[in-house]
Formats: C-alpha cells, sequence, structure tokens
C-alpha cells in the first residue's frame, strides 16, 4: 500500500498546529495537519456557551491577525475564538485535513522518520509534532460512585444551566471554568455549592491596565518554572461581563455557598477538608502582592496611571468561610448534581516511542523530545508560564520549526561540497583589514 508522504506532520489543529504552520510555512517545510473533528473543536463543543476568552483582544491572539469584530480591549466569544483560528488558518492555507484521527506514530524500521496510521490513510513523516495541547483527557476524580443517583460531568461537558437535572449542585474546582459556571448556575436560581482549592487570583484589572499586562511587564509570563509547590495551582480570573475580578467574598455575597476541597464521599454525604479559609487568604496574598509590585513598577518607571487604594480593600469574610461548612448530604440539601472542574490529563497512547515518564508524561526539553524527530507544543509551562497560552504557544511553535529546521540542515549535508585549504599564498592574497 502506498502512503502519503511529508517533511512534518502535525497532530491536532487547534491553536498550536496553526501556529506552527506558520513558522514552518515561513521556512519553506513541507507539512500537513490532521486534525480529528474541526479547527479548533475544543472552542466549539468543549466549552460552556457563554464562555468568553480569559484575555483581552489585544493579548489573545497571534501577531498577524486581529480578532475579527472585537475590540482590542472586549473578551472575544468562544466562537469568535473558533473562527478566528479558521481564518488564520485560511489566511496561511495551512494543509489542513480534518475528520481525520491518527491512530498511531510508530518509528520506521528501515529510515529516520515515522509510519503514522490514520482513519484515512498512512503517511510516512520525518518529523512528528504532537499538537493536541494541555486538554486531552477530562479528569473527574474516582470520588463518587456511579451507582450514587448523582449526575456527574466534567465541565468540558457542560454547556447551559438547562442541560443539568433540577435542583441544586455542586461544583468541584474554583478555577477560572469552576467559578464562571457556578455564578452562571447561581443566576439561573439553582442552589450552588463551590468547592474552592488552592487558586492564584490576580485583578482583573489595576490602574488602568489588565492583568496580562503587568504580568508581562513584571516579567510573570517568562518564568520558567511555577513556584515550588504550586505546580498545580490553578488561575480565578475571567473576562465575563466585560472582564471582572473575582472575588469569592462576592460569589458567597450572591448565594453561592463556599466549601473546602471535596472528597471523601460516603452514604450520600460529600465532606470537605478544612481549608476554605487557607485557600480564600493565600489567594488574597496573591492578588495583594500583585498590587504591590505593579506600584512599585509604576513608582520606578514613573508612570502616569491612576491610584487605585480601594483595590486593597478586602471586606470580611464570609460566614461560609468563617464557619465552614465540612459535609454536605447531597439528598438533604436536593442538589443533583456535581460539575467536576477539575482539569485535564494527557494522553499520548497513539505516539509509540520512548519518551514518556511513568506516568505518560512527555519528557522533553522546550517541547524537543527523547525521541529524534518528534516534538510537543501547547503544554503547560513548556518554555514559560506563557506556553499554554495563545500567544506563547505562537512563540514556542517558532522555536519547535527552527528545531525542524536545524535537523534538516544536518540531514541534508552531503560532505561533498569543496573544501578551500588554506595556504601562505591565500594569505597574502587577502587584503588588509
Amino acid at each position: 500500500m502506498s502512503r502519503n508522504k511529508v517533511e512534518v506532520l502535525i497532530v491536532g489543529a487547534g491553536q498550536a498546529g496553526i501556529a506552527l504552520s506558520e513558522h514552518l510555512t515561513n521556512l519553506e517545510i513541507s507539512h500537513v495537519i490532521i486534525e480529528r473533528d474541526r479547527i479548533a473543536e475544543r472552542w466549539r463543543n468543549e466549552r460552556w456557551d457563554s464562555l468568553v476568552a480569559n484575555g483581552p483582544a489585544w493579548h489573545d491572539r497571534f501577531p498577524g491577525l486581529k480578532i475579527a469584530g472585537v475590540a482590542d480591549d472586549a473578551f472575544a466569544t468562544k466562537d469568535e475564538m473558533a473562527q478566528y483560528f479558521e481564518d488564520y488558518a485560511e489566511m496561511l492555507n495551512s494543509p489542513i485535513r480534518t475528520g481525520v484521527e491518527v491512530l498511531s506514530v510508530d518509528p520506521l524500521s528501515h529510515a529516520p522518520g515515522y509510519s503514522v496510521r490514520t482513519t484515512d490513510g498512512d503517511w510516512e513523516a520525518r518529523f512528528v509534532v504532537a499538537a493536541t495541547g494541555p486538554f486531552q483527557k477530562p479528569v473527574i476524580p474516582a470520588v463518587v460512585e456511579d451507582s450514587a443517583g448523582i449526575h456527574q460531568i466534567h465541565s468540558s461537558s457542560y454547556h447551559r444551566p438547562d442541560q443539568l437535572p433540577d435542583g441544586g449542585v455542586l461544583v468541584v474546582g474554583a478555577g477560572s471554568s469552576g467559578v464562571q459556571i457556578a455564578e452562571e448556575l447561581q443566576d439561573s436560581g439553582r442552589k450552588v455549592f463551590l468547592a474552592v482549592g488552592p487558586h492564584d487570583r490576580p485583578p482583573r484589572r489595576y490602574r488602568n491596565r489588565d492583568f496580562v499586562w503587568w504580568l508581562g511587564v513584571l516579567g510573570k509570563w517568562d518564568m520558567a518554572t511555577p513556584p515550588k509547590g504550586a505546580e498545580h495551582v490553578t488561575i480565578s480570573v475571567s473576562g465575563a461581563r466585560g472582564g471582572e475580578t473575582i472575588d469569592f467574598r462576592n460569589l458567597a455575597e450572591k448565594g453561592i455557598h463556599l466549601v473546602g476541597r471535596a472528597g471523601p464521599w460516603e452514604n450520600d454525604t460529600m465532606y470537605f477538608a478544612e481549608d476554605l479559609a487557607k485557600n480564600i487568604h493565600a489567594g488574597d496574598d496573591n492578588y495583594l502582592s500583585l498590587l504591590r509590585e505593579a506600584d512599585a513598577y509604576i513608582e520606578k518607571h514613573g508612570l502616569d496611571l491612576p491610584p487605585e487604594p480601594e483595590a486593597y480593600d478586602l471586606g470580611p469574610d464570609p460566614d461560609c468561610v468563617v464557619n465552614p461548612l465540612r459535609s454536605l448530604n447531597l439528598k438533604e440539601e436536593q442538589v443533583q448534581s456535581i460539575i467536576w472542574a477539575t482539569g485535564f490529563t494527557q494522553d499520548y497512547s497513539w505516539l509509540h516511542v520512548d519518551t514518556f515518564d511513568d506516568s505518560g508524561r512527555p519528557l522533553h526539553q522546550r517541547g524537543v523530545s527523547k525521541a529524534n524527530g518528534v516534538y510537543f507544543l501547547g503544554l503547560p509551562w513548556q518554555s514559560r508560564r506563557g506556553s499554554s497560552f495563545i500567544w506563547g504557544v505562537w512563540h514556542d511553535a517558532k522555536f519547535i520549526a527552527d528545531q525542524i529546521e536545524i535537523q534538516r540542515a544536518y540531514a541534508n549535508y552531503d560532505g561533498t561540497s569543496e573544501r578551500v585549504v588554506r595556504t601562505d599564498a591565500t594569505k597574502e592574497a587577502e587584503p588588509a583589514v
């Protein structure tokens, strides 16, 4: 059976795959992108209906194109983001095969490169890039057994309040997704409990600048590794309603009942850790520290940005934080659903190369794997804090494209170019400098 041949095969046509396509195109390197669904599919079907981007449009985009119809300081909807990536791919004329799933990638036995088996024929590629991103396999902790009679879904499967059974909802996880879903459910008239774990809580805006700007000028996007102990800490920030700072005190005032981390579960009852106040106050410390750093930066650089002393004012802890709930009988409280906003894990079962640790996580250096010719793109902290964000993956993609070009140069060198041997005569013939 004949195979299609290409220099670079990219798995995934989301932000990572499209960013890499741009840089490979600029280097005139032949490539194809294999996408099992549609371009930017996760923006379309694995997000809730009212989602908007967490960063303003001037920031959360690639350098080569603005987001159509969205003001620079506005927050694009999920559909506008999906259309943006379609527009970008069209602008590049990226070679994308949609509706095709990669089933396996195996090293060639007769030459450098890889055999790629898909649902629409086989490929042979010198280089393979896994651009499937960090949100591959939803994680639902094995806390509540299926026989409990509770409707359980992951946040990636939540779309709108009316898809849930009548009754209250327990949302587990207080990052950007969990907070926004909990607030939407509460606004729809539901009784909502929100389990709050460790988190960073930056201000949405401070002194007339969005927090993404502050992270940039303060060098925080370029941090190479997360602070010790904060490898899995989520960021509670939202672009909803034009962008606003998340304050868990405000959520409690609206009627959302805050609880600590969820688990274990027994006899229709969810138990909660006694860490709610600790997590809330640690988030406050993170918030206040960024304000102080921003103030110091403004003073040092003499910027004319309006003071905002009221940003330092934190209200009193609500009763649910002072007297935290340690257990909740879901049946007695008529809580019929649990939404697990508990993140994702990665799944590279299709990639048959020796570059994974015992947990299945990629072993790599800035996306360059241990297996020659295999690269990763779109991973959290791939090269810096901003790596899994739209603008960050574009810069990581340039690095990967450059590494591929370097390997191509080595492979194309045949050792037959004429060598120039320097002699005394050639030295004398050289002009003086």
